[in-house]
């Protein structure tokens, strides 16, 4: 990591840990906080954490890698999570399976070379009654069809473009 990398990692951290204050009880949407802004949680970000809020960063780790959406790993910038319950089963879940992987070229469990996209499978949704059912890092897709995979995916490549383009000017 650069050292001006390193710099912004340790601002970005010390305005989230401000926000919800310096005790054992805001570890959690810290963590949160850190994946959404810099799409992992990396060791360098437990170290900082953990300094601020005067606890061990084997406590620190031990959160972020026993909850499934937090990731101590870089992975990639739209993690796309398919249900797979019965009921999303019954629901058409293989076809969209089939389509995630043929759209982006991956298999679930990978993560395309561009660190764009990385497909994994969760056992609960909650969204049962609506399957079969995604999760595009926090945001909830339900009754999902094939083609609406399709405008799932360019509506995160667009997000992705408009991203980096802000960013350049």
């Amino acid at each position: 990591m650069f050292s001006y990398e390193k710099e912004k990692l340790s601002e970005d951290i010390v305005s989230i840990v401000n926000k919800y204050g310096k005790n054992r009880t805001s570890l959690l949407p810290i963590l949160q906080s850190v994946q959404e802004k810099h799409h992992f949680i990396s060791e360098t970000a437990i170290q900082e954490i953990a300094d601020l809020l005067g606890i061990h960063p084997v406590e620190v780790y031990g959160v972020a890698t026993f909850y499934s959406f937090l990731n101590p790993d870089q992975k990639a910038v739209f993690k796309i999570r398919l249900c797979q319950t019965i009921s999303c089963e019954m629901q058409g879940k293989e076809k969209i399976k089939n389509v995630l992987e043929n759209e982006l070229g991956i298999k679930f469990g990978e993560t395309t070379k561009d660190n764009r996209f990385s497909l994994e499978f969760v056992n609960c949704l909650g969204m049962c009654d609506q399957g079969p059912a995604l999760l595009v890092n926090q945001k909830v897709y339900t009754k999902v069809t094939p083609e609406k995979v399709k405008e799932i995916i360019d509506e995160c490549k667009s997000q992705f473009s408009s991203h980096f383009l802000s960013k350049e000017e």
